[in-house]
């Protein structure tokens, strides 16, 4: 990809009227719906929901780079779709996401960032792992603050652009099992809002995708039941639905979280009690 192949239309898909003030029922974000010829960066890519999204935007005609860390992985989705580009990157070091970044925008600039990378693996108090902890916290939130740090200044001098971090709702309050997942997410969840609330003047997008449960290799590993289970085909749709509906929260599959977005109103004495009827646990 080189930025003469790009098209030379202004960034109209991402870009806000600085001056504009949205109602009070109006997109939280500059609707997202054009995708031809747009150059869309998604870092933790090579399965599950990063996949699929990559898959679908590519469809749509976006110029679609994928990272991750299983290079096999990515070979195989540019394999299946020509003129993907893939690049192969731990988000754990610094200097990497760097040069990953500085490659992905002299290649074709950059219209949009997904935020895909995730580590998942059970925990609770009487087991604590520290390691486990702080490997969650490197992979599922500093790596975020890696991508960040380094597509920032261009997304800020080009004057438009979107950044999408996938959370979850995990991260709405603490679970049973999540002791690692959970607050990676939540943490997550606060710098998308803080996010949105700095760079929305800058004419940059934010949004904050919160799934529940979707059949991917890190809920593979859950031993319990998962409600409203959707397929990662089925989570890229609804993540494509809220980017072209402007939203800022886009969250799914709705019969689910909706509860779960319940349970995080409710005061601790009613939260507690709620989620061990929940859980079981």
């Amino acid at each position: 990809m080189t930025k003469s192949a790009l098209s030379p239309r202004p960034l109209d898909l991402v870009r806000y009227q600085n001056n504009s003030k949205p109602g009070l029922f109006s997109p939280l974000n500059a609707p997202m719906t054009d995708w031809q010829g747009r150059s869309v960066w998604l870092v933790g890519a090579s399965s599950g929901i990063g996949e699929a999204t990559a898959s679908a935007l590519h469809a749509r005609g976006a110029r679609v780079v994928v990272s991750a860390r299983s290079a096999p992985a990515l070979a195989r989705f540019t394999d299946a779709h020509p003129g993907a580009v893939a690049l192969p990157l731990d988000v754990t070091q610094t200097d990497a996401v760097l040069a990953a970044a500085q490659t992905v925008i002299a290649d074709a600039g950059l219209d949009c960032v997904v935020y895909c990378a995730g580590h998942y693996r059970e925990q609770r108090a009487m087991q604590f792992d520290l390691a486990e902890m702080l490997r969650h916290n490197e992979v599922n939130y500093v790596g975020a603050l890696h991508v960040l740090d380094a597509v920032l200044p261009h997304l800020l001098r080009q004057g438009g652009g979107h950044i999408s971090l996938i959370g979850s709702v995990a991260g709405y309050s603490g679970l049973p099992q999540g002791l690692a997942y959970g607050p990676t997410k939540a943490a997550l969840i606060n710098l998308a809002e803080t996010l949105y609330t700095d760079l929305r003047p800058a004419g940059i997008g934010v949004s904050l995708i919160n799934p529940g449960f979707v059949e991917t290799p890190l809920t593979a590993r859950n031993r319990f039941h998962m409600p409203a289970l959707i397929s990662p085909q089925q989570a890229a749709q609804e993540i494509l639905t809220g980017w072209a509906r402007g939203h800022f929260e886009i969250h799914f599959p709705r019969r689910f979280t909706r509860w779960m977005k319940a349970l995080r109103l409710m005061p601790y004495r009613l939260l507690f009690p709620a989620i061990r009827k929940f859980t079981g646990l």
